[in-house]
């Protein structure tokens, strides 16, 4: 703790990115297990079903590098094993457990983020509406890419390799995305 103070003392800019960093990772972690498990789980629950819904849009269909597949924003294709019987992992089922286990992560990681991390005294309203907001944009964004480059990498990349890229890829550019986002909406400081 000597060190800390030490260096919170002699580095007082450099010391508060370091805590808000760490905190915003710690979080973030946090939360991006607590997603994991909703994924995992949450899709079993939902039933075959739901998994064998196609749920995907808008649909283009899309050659690259030889691979044939669906793109879209929103939703995922029905998985079918090698004799054609749904799977679970796709579908609507997928898709409602990945918006219910996204969203719940930001309901857990915004008072985490803003009153720890941020130690902001903002204005909640507005934060809440403008971190929705920033949520629904980052994830239309990351499901747009990740829907142009994880059908090619399935392909192409060992399975326990591709769903590394997949953790890393989609995890940390939105988790860069996000500290940005937050450094603008929690503002530190008291209220005006």
């Amino acid at each position: 703790m000597e060190f800390w103070k030490s260096f919170t003392e002699k580095h007082p800019k450099l010391s508060k990115w370091v805590y808000q960093i760490f905190y915003f990772f710690v979080f973030s972690m946090g939360v991006t297990i607590f997603q994991y498990l909703v994924f995992t789980f949450m899709p079993h629950i939902l039933g075959i079903g739901l998994a064998g819904t196609e749920f995907m849009w808008p649909r283009k269909n899309m050659n690259i590098l030889g691979v044939k597949f669906t793109w879209s924003l929103l939703g995922y294709d029905v998985l079918r094993d090698a004799s054609g019987a749904v799977m679970i992992g796709g579908g609507l089922g997928y898709f409602i457990s990945y918006e219910t286990g996204s969203f719940l992560a930001q309901c857990i990681n915004f008072p985490l983020q803003r009153n720890i991390t941020f130690k902001s005294k903002g204005n909640p309203v507005y934060q809440v509406i403008w971190y929705f907001l920033a949520w629904v944009v980052i994830s239309l964004i990351c499901n747009g890419l990740n829907n142009l480059w994880m059908p090619i990498a399935a392909v192409y990349v060992p399975p326990a390799i591709y769903n590394i890229l997949v953790t890393f890829i989609t995890g940390g550019v939105s988790m860069i995305i996000f500290f940005f986002v937050f450094k603008i909406i929690f503002p530190e400081g008291e209220k005006k």
